[in-house]
């Protein structure tokens, strides 16, 4: 009887560890909800700077690089005639989807969080007609 009981707990002890070991360690990164932006987004004086700053760096989307080509020269008709831009339904925009995280991978690879408020200025931007300017 003795002997069940301790073959018993053995296999709990290992049952226990092998489950206790299968668990996924991920780190997962929430970002901020972006803070509603109440001014004229422009395109070149707001978001390029950014884009130039931390997308369209090498590997990542400058020219020549991954869709959309976010460099200061190529980005507005990247974003607009690749289809990341829904001026129809702001929120469903490829683009602003990746910078929340609702998409993945999110943008910027491996933010965790963008001080730039980079959400907010692209959903305004495009709130407000997506203009060339």
């Amino acid at each position: 009887m003795k002997k069940i009981i301790r073959i018993r707990l053995s296999l709990g002890a290992v049952l226990i560890t092998v489950i206790m070991s299968c668990e996924k360690n991920n780190t997962l990164y929430i970002k901020p909800r972006p803070v509603a932006v109440t001014f004229s987004v422009s395109l070149s004086k707001d978001l390029v700077p950014i884009f130039t700053k931390s997308c369209a760096l090498n590997g990542c989307h400058p020219s020549g690089g991954k869709a959309p080509d976010l460099s200061a020269d190529n980005a507005y008709n990247s974003l607009i005639n690749g289809k990341f831009i829904d001026k129809a339904a702001p929120e469903s925009s490829i683009v602003y989807k990746r910078l929340t995280g609702s998409l993945t991978p999110a943008m910027p690879m491996g933010a965790p969080a963008n001080p730039s408020n980079i959400e907010g200025l692209i959903l305004a931007w495009i709130k407000q007609g997506a203009k060339k300017n």
